[in-house]
């Protein structure tokens, strides 16, 4: 039987405690002779006893306001059937031999699995390897990374835990699933990542490897990234070492095997800022290095007779193809094979090759301003049939396979990513019959690309995606997101989860900002530095936009972003605080003065700049969003998201912008720190926490900006 509450009963259900109140120890800092005031230094300090009962009442506080939304309980089992649907999906493809392995995602089960596939058009479901839950049935392990030996009987693969990136490497026999008990401690990190690449008999590998034990003082540990190489069965103290020593402290390595020859490639980044050298060992053991960090070649590859294959923008902006020899490696006397684009943009992932080189073809991914494409050449760089791919989409994880045939992903905004092969004798392409289908389609949505005008006339492609219903009339709940960084270029990608905001009426959009790498290096230049202002310009410009063409108005606009994103809602938020209704930011940077004495910050300092140069420092202060928020400012509900293990941005930048900001506001909204205690950045995260964040966020945006209920 059921009864109504009393109603006194009834209002003390719906009431939440107020949230901690972050006590104010002011200390004052100097720059180049500019005094700035910091009232929240002590909450950086993540082991002090305060700072963990402050964070903990605001994380009590914001999961209690969230578990109260009206709606939660339908938007969370939304979501659970979405994101937990019973369907197989697979994602990084990897051949060693004639064995296919990838990774694949089975909810609810906590993790993806490695597993073994057959390499046949029909690979089935294939057997499982390495099942992270089997380890760890909390469901926090999860895998970075792997890589298969030459002949596919052996697999190195990293994990990490709680999303901490810190992997350790171990090795499993392919036949068994069997480990062979070699663990190599630090090869992985949040800040230089980690890489491997197996010699050409198997016996070993070359591995990054950060300094353990005493070899350097605390505050150096998670830097000075180096190339060992290690012989299966001998003890790892035994380690041979082969290259960094006289590398940058925040250098980032990857490595890669040209089997045939037992060449070995090593591309160094210095930091996070876009440039790179390289280097290359010869069977006898020899180093020596082809580019300079100066030389503007971003990535290199091996052609298929042990050349290499680069991509420069020396005197190219948008990227051309060369070949150098590898007996001279003599990069001024390159070839050039594919001379640069007019209107498309070689695209460049940090360690993974975008240019694919089989026996006589060259497939290079291209940008588009935000979708990609693959095109094809032949060893002269004349075109060459290419596969079929969709409107606007995005196009990746090139995988060579037989003779000059290709394996690759693509998806956009409405299709869900799947793979394909492309026969490059017969010219066909074909879906290989991998990923089950979507448990929602988005058939009643379309696409629209939209070019904002930002402040300095710039044109900012604005991608929306709009229920084919939806009226123009300014009333549409409109969720905007976008990134802005690091020349990474925001692609279209399918995200199943939206279904739930688009039944709730949501116009969703993604604007392409300078500091990306959309339009190539000067775009990405026009967004870093001293010119970062240009990247908060562009996003306003794209919701004005927006608010302008009737999709949708201020009161009814949320924006969402995380990391560097996370930045740029920082940003928008203190410089335009009447723009949008409400925030939602993950894991972001806030204090730009402070970010780079943490370990990932020391590599942001190529992308950010440094306090230490005085102009870079003016830049900075202008624009930290801790630094420019305004005591009585009505400014909008924020969602504030961090994982309490996260190794690229500190959640201490999370708890001094949620101090800061409760304490400044005028504005009727909430100001809520919502902390997981087992995720980091976002990598590794457990599929049960994915959904239970999903669904605050989704709660907390349908409630502010007024949208239908589920």
């Amino acid at each position: 039987m059921s009864r109504l509450l009393p109603l006194c009963l009834f209002v003390a259900t719906l009431a939440v405690a107020a949230p901690p109140v972050a006590k104010k120890e002011p200390i004052t800092d100097t720059y180049h002779g500019v005094a700035v005031a910091d009232d929240y230094r002590w909450l950086e300090d993540a082991k002090h006893a305060d700072v963990k009962a402050w964070s903990d009442g605001q994380n009590k506080h914001a999961r209690d306001h969230l578990a109260k939304l009206p709606g939660l309980d339908k938007i969370h089992a939304k979501v659970k059937d979405i994101l937990g649907a019973k369907r197989t999906t697979y994602a990084d493809l990897q051949l060693a031999n004639e064995t296919l392995f990838a990774r694949r995602r089975q909810p609810p089960k906590e993790q993806p699995a490695l597993v073994v596939l057959s390499a046949k058009d029909d690979p089935g479901e294939g057997r499982v390897l390495l099942d992270p839950t089997a380890i760890d049935k909390a469901g926090t392990t999860a895998i970075d990374w792997y890589v298969p030996s030459p002949d596919g009987k052996l697999v190195a693969v990293s994990l990490s835990k709680a999303g901490s990136e810190a992997g350790d490497v171990h090795v499993y026999d392919v036949a068994t699933g069997k480990s062979l008990d070699i663990v190599i401690p630090r090869v992985q990190n949040g800040t230089a990542g980690g890489s491997l690449a197996w010699a050409p008999d198997g016996k070993g590998f070359y591995y990054t490897r950060y300094p353990r034990g005493e070899e350097k003082p605390a505050a150096d540990r998670d830097f000075y990234q180096q190339l060992y190489y290690h012989e299966l069965g001998t003890p790892t103290e035994k380690d041979r070492y082969e290259l960094g020593k006289d590398l940058p402290r925040i250098a980032e390595i990857k490595a890669w095997t040209h089997q045939p020859t037992g060449r070995v490639l090593a591309t160094v980044q210095d930091g996070d800022g876009g440039e790179f050298a390289h280097f290359v060992r010869s069977p006898d053991g020899t180093w020596r290095q082809f580019a300079g960090f100066k030389d503007k070649l971003v990535q290199a590859t091996w052609g298929p007779d042990g050349d290499l294959v680069v991509v420069s923008r020396a005197g190219a902006p948008k990227g051309k193809i060369l070949r150098i020899d590898f007996d001279t490696l003599d990069a001024k006397k390159a070839k050039v094979v594919v001379p640069e684009g007019s209107d498309t943009v070689v695209t460049d992932f940090w360690g993974k090759p975008t240019v694919a080189a089989t026996m006589s073809r060259l497939y290079v991914l291209y940008q588009q301003g935000g979708p990609s494409v693959v095109k094809a050449f032949d060893r002269d760089g004349k075109p060459a049939a290419a596969p079929e791919q969709l409107p606007v989409a995005r196009v990746d994880e090139l995988l060579p396979t037989v003779g000059d045939d290709l394996v690759f992903a693509m998806g956009s905004f409405v299709e869900p990513t799947n793979y394909y092969r492309f026969d490059a004798a017969a010219k066909e392409t074909k879906a290989v019959k991998l990923n089950d289908p979507s448990p929602v389609n988005f058939a009643d949505v379309e696409v629209v690309r939209e070019f904002a005008k930002s402040k300095d006339g710039t044109k900012v492609p604005v991608n929306i995606l709009k229920p084919k219903a939806a009226k123009l009339d300014g009333k549409n709940p409109c969720l905007v997101t976008a990134y802005g960084g690091y020349g990474i270029s925001l692609e279209p990608n399918f995200n199943p989860a939206w279904r739930v905001l688009l039944d709730a009426g949501f116009v969703i959009a993604v604007a392409n900002l300078r500091g990306g790498g959309e339009y190539g290096e000067a775009w990405h230049h026009a967004g870093r530095l001293t010119t970062k202002q240009n990247v908060f310009d562009d996003f306003a410009a794209a919701l004005r936009h927006l608010i302008d063409k009737k999709y949708t108005s201020s009161e009814k606009l949320a924006i969402e972003g995380g990391s560097n994103g996370g930045l740029l809602m920082g940003a928008l938020l203190t410089q335009h605080p009447g723009l949008a209704k409400c925030v939602v930011t993950h894991v972001g940077i806030y204090d730009m003065l402070r970010v780079e004495l943490s370990p990932n910050g020391a590599f942001n300092v190529p992308e950010f700049g440094t306090v230490k140069d005085a102009a870079q420092f003016k830049a900075l202060h202008a624009y930290s969003p801790y630094h420019n928020v305004k005591d009585g400012t009505a400014y909008p509900a924020v969602l504030f998201l961090t994982g309490a293990n996260d190794p690229r941005v500190d959640p201490m930048q999370s708890r001094k912008m949620t101090a800061r900001l409760q304490a400044a506001t005028a504005g009727k909204g909430p100001i809520l720190l919502r902390t997981s205690d087992s995720s980091g950045h976002g990598a590794g995260t457990a599929l049960s926490e994915k959904i239970d964040e999903t669904s605050a966020v989704f709660a907390f945006l349908i409630d502010q900006l007024g949208a239908k209920r589920p």
